[in-house]
């Protein structure tokens, strides 16, 4: 069941930073996406290769993004039918995507995703490794793919002012090498969108406020 108070209170929310709203869609059905697309939204989330694909084809018309953690040999699957890659959490990952895309002729959007959390279970390059890319040779070798900005999930916690300074670190790495064309920093999901605003995301993902529980 879509909840449209929220959405609605969300958009209003959203209109003071500028920042666009990712709905995450994983495990709901089509009809509830539909739903949402008939009150104006346009971009959707999904962590599940196949779920997106399946979704990417029945609804093409919606901008998919792949939020999850991207296992390299499904790469090729989600090309023709993602906008933009939020969890590229390797190098080696990125350059598989880049070979895919090359093979496809495809020039492909993906963000960055940082290890900001004080958490092992999360995923991400370490803020060395991202630099490293920015000021090595591989951000000219790899042709294929477009590095937009980064990805940050911030430690699962009610530590308010940690959540802040994870964001914000973020946030100043980000305006490090902005100058080199980024322009989309996705950080914020139910719990913290609040915190990721203030802290200048301009991209939120929001999926249970939205579309409510998952079973």
């Amino acid at each position: 069941m879509i909840h449209l108070d929220n959405y609605n209170r969300i958009l209003s929310e959203l209109k003071p930073y500028n920042a666009q709203l990712v709905a995450v869609s994983k495990t709901k059905p089509i009809e509830d996406i539909n739903e949402l697309m008939k009150n104006g939204q346009t971009i959707f989330g999904e962590n599940y290769v196949q779920e997106l694909v399946e979704k990417a084809n029945s609804i093409p018309d919606a901008e998919w993004h792949f939020i999850g953690h991207l296992q390299s040999n499904k790469v090729k699957s989600i090309l023709p039918v993602t906008k933009l890659i939020h969890g590229v959490d390797s190098i080696k990952l990125l350059q598989e995507i880049n070979k895919q895309a090359e093979k496809q002729n495809l020039n492909v959007d993906c963000l960055l995703q940082i290890y900001i959390a004080s958490e092992e279970t999360k995923f991400g390059l370490s803020y060395e490794e991202a630099e490293e890319y920015f000021t090595g040779p591989l951000s000219d070798q790899l042709k294929n793919v477009n590095v937009k900005g980064f990805m940050g999930m911030a430690s699962n916690t009610e530590d308010n002012n940690l959540i802040q300074a994870e964001f914000r670190t973020l946030k100043k790495f980000y305006d490090t090498y902005k100058q080199l064309g980024l322009d989309t920093l996705s950080m914020g999901m139910t719990s913290d969108y609040m915190i990721a605003l203030n802290e200048g995301s301009n991209m939120i993902r929001i999926g249970s406020a939205i579309f409510g529980s998952r079973i």
